[in-house]
């Protein structure tokens, strides 16, 4: 107990502006993590990666330093580096979210969102898949090409329209499987493999092989990712790894009007 007054008090004889300015900056990082993080594996990962750090940091400043276990110092500090190799392999989906989004953007000249034509097509078709029951999986590519997955597919390079998504998710149909990405008002590829997000479950939902595909690319890209459930017809909206369900037509419209 005695440490902890001596350590206290050392943190006493620094101006309490600078102590509360520093607090806050710390407090409005870890926030803003959390909140970029939330519903993702890496929200997990990071509360973990945090709770790990402040105690080995209590612990070597309160008993360590004090003691002169020199050893475990040593020893603590090459933790530390493991940790953070850890860190970066762990958050890699995450870091690249990150970079993509401090290297473009919004107020850069020419990263204004431009509104897809294809909107309409895509929206009036998913409703008409929803209620059929058919299931299907729409990306839109945003500023992130997604050239590495499009050559995953079979090209297809048409004008979007109701019809030519109906076509292609038909099953039985030689593209029906996988998803489709648009690129503005093109339907650049389909049979198109994404990747899987961790298996796991959202808001208590267990997800399927297309939902954790939708969550799968966003999280890596900027793109958004509109999903039909083959089992119950639910449409769903990912985008920033994240999943919105039980989207309707109106709310589907409004989503994509202020996102594509």
């Amino acid at each position: 107990m005695q440490t902890l007054v001596d350590y206290l008090s050392r943190v006493a004889k620094y101006d309490w502006w600078v102590v509360g300015v520093e607090l806050f900056l710390i407090g409005l990082i870890v926030y803003w993590v959390v909140d970029f993080l939330e519903g993702t594996r890496g929200e997990r990962l990071f509360r973990g990666v945090i709770l790990i750090l402040v105690a080995g940091v209590l612990v070597l400043n309160l008993v360590v330093e004090r003691l002169e276990f020199l050893r475990l110092q040593y020893l603590y500090k090459g933790f530390l580096i493991a940790v953070l190799i850890i860190a970066v392999a762990a958050f890699q989906p995450e870091i690249r979210r990150v970079l993509i989004r401090i290297g473009q953007p919004r107020f850069w000249p020419g990263s204004s969102r431009r509104p897809s034509q294809a909107n309409e097509q895509v929206i009036l078709a998913v409703m008409e898949l929803s209620a059929d029951r058919t299931g299907a999986i729409i990306v839109f590519e945003r500023r992130v090409a997604l050239g590495e997955f499009i050559e995953t597919g079979i090209r297809v390079d048409a004008i979007v329209t109701v019809e030519l998504l109906r076509t292609v998710f038909y099953p039985g149909t030689a593209l029906h499987d996988m998803a489709v990405i648009i690129r503005g008002d093109r339907l650049i590829a389909g049979k198109v493999q994404l990747p899987l997000a961790e298996a796991g479950s959202m808001d208590g939902i267990a997800l399927g092989s297309r939902h954790r595909a939708a969550v799968g690319i966003t999280t890596g890209s900027d793109a958004v990712c509109v999903v039909v459930s083959e089992e119950s017809g639910t449409i769903s909206v990912a985008q920033n790894g994240r999943l919105r369900r039980n989207m309707d037509e109106s709310s589907l419209r409004t989503y994509l009007a202020g996102a594509v």
